[in-house]
């Protein structure tokens, strides 16, 4: 998932909505730090499981690394400024995107994770329209 994630780091433009789907272990927040890595970020990569949304800098972008697996009323939502921070031009990297209550507009991209044996199965699927900001 590092190795993916970097490689994906090179071909995402610096404005998209990224959805990161799988269930639970399958490697989203791993893919996501591989992304950040291919990007050039050396520090420590947490899950925002509990923080909901982290931020990364960049000299050109900059990331928000969305968790709403804990998101339970629409409220919260508001809470993180969701609206706010979608519409910044940043790469956002959406872990559980099916708990937004439908107020994440259409990806740009969605990188599905799926176990198959010992192993993992990425699907990637970029959008013929996807939302640029």
């Amino acid at each position: 998932m590092l190795a993916y994630g970097a490689a994906l780091a090179k071909s995402l433009a610096r404005d998209e909505l990224v959805f990161l789907e799988g269930g639970m272990g399958m490697g989203k927040t791993t893919l996501a730090r591989g992304i950040l890595r291919g990007l050039g970020f050396a520090g420590h990569v947490k899950s925002p499981t509990y923080t909901l949304v982290e931020p990364y800098e960049f000299a050109s972008t900059r990331v928000y690394h969305f968790d709403l697996y804990r998101i339970r009323d629409p409220e919260e939502l508001e809470y993180i400024g969701l609206d706010d921070l979608l519409r910044e031009h940043a790469i956002k990297l959406v872990e559980w995107p099916e708990h937004a209550f439908g107020r994440l507009p259409r990806p740009s991209r969605v990188v599905r994770i799926r176990a198959q044996g010992d192993g993992r199965i990425v699907e990637h699927r970029v959008a013929a329209t996807g939302n640029h900001g």
